[in-house]
């Protein structure tokens, strides 16, 4: 009974009475800011629609106004959000919004190159996961997939099995909160990272961070051999308890070196197939992009060509018959990935590309075969996702369309009017969702990886636009990278450093035990509130509980099925990862480069 009476006293702290919150209002709005043209929208959580008004840092009023439409219930505590419009501040500047006796965090409108500051954050992340410790990476020995205990776990039953090596796997980015590498995720890291770099990205050491991933995917395949490395290390230990694995210990990556635990100081890798088989499809597919949007950027045109050739000797690999469960990682729930046919198409677009700009003769086969698989997405695969790691089709579907017009002429399996309207399908996905959320998110918040598909709802938005001419989704964009950055239900910008309240907690192991903020870092966001019913757990063994006094301070806005956590703890919510932070920051350039 007292641990009882003590978890009402503090919800009552952290919410006020029952009569206190439904009176309280709060003001979401995007902490980041718009450029003069777009349409800048906002909301307010309260039991009425109030009058507001708009200042600029002097205390000036701009614009005054009333809330408008109710956009419908969050929670039984905020029954009503309401949209404020403040499309008609104009002016550059820094601004706050004022209603209800609250002030909300401050936005910018400026230029739309202005994105580029957070753009900026999200390359110095990038260089914080560069991987500049494991030295036995560079002499790493070659091991069989383990057996795991359970389809539903990483526990290993029993031990590795060597089957080769050494190899050199040193380099490249640790993928997330942890220090495992994946080349299923790096690839598609690396091919968004040239695409930004070719689609106008102007921070000068994007091109090196690029490049840096592109190094490591040289040595995770090996031409000679035709072997494509998938994993380096382990993420648990054996059910046996005689060995460990990544997740098991919270620690500085430069400890690994001196590790006691033979699979952390010394750490295994893994192939997707035995030397000069076929390799899975999803993983030929997106590998083959990064080296050809690579050779689409690199000015010097002999070390354009060399890409161009290592890009179209992995996609030769592919294995595109009884294709079966496709290889992500080790285990496939880390990365349950299931369509594939979208990185073929993206492989082959972005090879025809490469070779329309080198005058390679084999640039009609390469669009031939992007345009084949293209067809095949659609007749299969399409209406299920939106642009993220499990779905590159967007990308692929504008850049095919690229590289149609620049062939001038020819027969295809696929049109350009149903690569654009598969586009305009996928923006309607996201904006059907929207239509029935009160903060107008298009992006599914109740499960995993819900703020890359809003950044990846962004940048279709604008995909859809190069291609079509269309603006009629750009405000629907522009209200999903604006969900990201704070105008949603927490009020939380989800980008580390970006936005006057951003997550402060992520479950990121150098970051907690160094007590420096990871800049730049883009987290999972909201999850399945079922997520959180056992708790957070304890915490590790040198995690430094944060925040430090324990409390969930957005649990009063836990609403529709889904709950934010900003806590070292919830991995489901707060870990940062590679894949985020890249369609992240390839929405923010195509929304710096227009708008």
């Amino acid at each position: 009974m007292k641990l009882a009476a003590a978890l009402t006293a503090l919800s009552v702290l952290i919410a006020g009475s029952p009569a206190m919150a439904e009176s309280a209002s709060f003001i979401r709005v995007d902490q980041v800011g718009f450029a003069p043209e777009e349409a800048k929208e906002a909301y307010l959580m309260a039991d009425r629609p109030l009058p507001f008004t708009v200042v600029d840092r002097r205390g000036r009023v701009v614009l005054r106004g009333t809330a408008g439409r109710d956009l419908g219930k969050w929670n039984d505590t905020y029954r009503h959000v309401y949209h404020l419009d403040l499309s008609r501040v104009r002016t550059p500047g820094s601004y706050r919004v004022k209603a209800g006796g609250q002030t909300s965090a401050e936005f910018a409108v400026a230029p739309s190159i202005a994105l580029s500051l957070p753009a900026a954050k999200i390359v110095t992340f990038f260089g914080g996961q560069r991987d500049r410790w494991h030295k036995s990476d560079k002499a790493a020995s070659v091991y069989d997939w383990p057996e795991f205990t359970s389809p539903d776990t990483d526990q290993i039953k029993g031990d590795l099995t060597k089957v080769g090596g050494p190899v050199d796997v040193s380099g490249g980015w640790f993928d997330a909160g942890d220090y495992l590498k994946f080349t299923h995720i790096l690839a598609y890291v690396d091919t968004l990272l040239w695409a930004a770099k070719r689609d106008g990205a102007i921070d000068p050491r994007l091109r090196g961070e690029a490049d840096h991933g592109l190094k490591f995917l040289d040595k995770m395949w090996d031409e000679t051999s035709k072997t494509l490395y998938i994993q380096v290390g382990i993420g648990a230990g054996n059910a046996e308890g005689t060995f460990a694995g990544d997740h098991d210990i919270w620690r500085m990556p430069e400890e690994d070196d001196h590790s006691t635990e033979k699979y952390i100081r010394d750490r295994p890798v893994f192939r997707a197939a035995a030397p000069g088989q076929p390799i899975s499809p999803n993983l030929a597919g997106r590998t083959a992009a990064a080296f050809a949007l690579a050779a689409q950027v690199e000015p010097d045109r002999g070390r354009a060509r060399e890409l161009l050739e290592k890009g179209a000797s992995v996609y030769a690999m592919a294995k595109t018959e009884n294709v079966g469960r496709l290889v992500t990682s080790l285990p496939h729930a880390f990365y349950p990935e299931s369509v594939w046919r979208d990185d073929m198409e993206l492989g082959g677009a972005e090879l025809a590309l490469a070779a329309q700009r080198l005058r390679d003769p084999r640039a009609g086969e390469w669009l031939r075969q992007a345009a084949h698989w293209a067809g095949e997405y659609l007749k299969h695969d399409a209406g299920g996702d939106t642009f993220n790691l499990y779905d590159v089709s967007a990308l692929g579907h504008a850049d095919l369309v690229k590289a149609i017009r620049q062939a001038r002429g020819g027969t295809l399996p696929v049109t350009e009017r149903q690569l654009v309207g598969d586009l305009k399908a996928q923006l309607e996905i996201g904006a059907a969702r929207a239509s029935q959320d009160p903060f107008q998110a298009g992006a599914g918040y109740d499960q995993f990886d819900s703020v890359p598909h809003a950044f990846g709802l962004a940048a279709t938005s604008r995909l859809y636009r190069s291609v079509s001419g269309d603006r009629s989704f750009d405000s629907f964009g522009t209200r999903q990278r604006g969900w990201a950055f704070g105008a949603n239900a927490w009020g939380v910008s989800f980008v580390s450093g970006v936005g006057e309240n951003a997550i402060t907690c992520p479950h990121y192991q150098m970051s907690n035990i160094t007590g420096r903020s990871p800049t730049g870092a883009v987290v999972n966001g909201p999850n399945s509130a079922s997520l959180f019913d056992d708790g957070l757990g304890g915490h590790m063994d040198r995690m430094s509980p944060c925040p430090a006094d324990g409390v969930d301070r957005y649990a009063p806005f836990t609403g529709r099925g889904s709950r934010f956590v900003d806590d070292v703890r919830s991995w489901q919510a707060s870990e940062p990862a590679d894949d985020f932070a890249a369609v992240a920051l390839y929405a923010l350039t195509l929304m710096s480069r227009n708008g």
